[in-house]
């Protein structure tokens, strides 16, 4: 299992994407506004997920 490294985008939970802005040990916190349908959602801005629970879908550009 790869761990996430900050500005990944990952996929968890059913579908859900989002960015990772800060990568801890157990886990990331992930900014879920990066989804087209964010708002539609009403889910909160950030979650936490732990690394076993997410695949990264794209590696970031920095």
């Amino acid at each position: 299992m790869k761990k996430a490294d900050v500005g990944n985008v990952i996929e968890f939970k059913d579908g859900l994407q989002g960015i990772v802005e800060k990568v801890n040990e157990n886990s990331v916190i992930v900014d879920l506004t990066y989804m087209d349908n964010y708002r539609d959602l009403e889910l909160e801005q950030r979650t936490v997920v732990n690394h076993k629970n997410y695949k990264v879908i794209k590696e970031s550009a920095i």
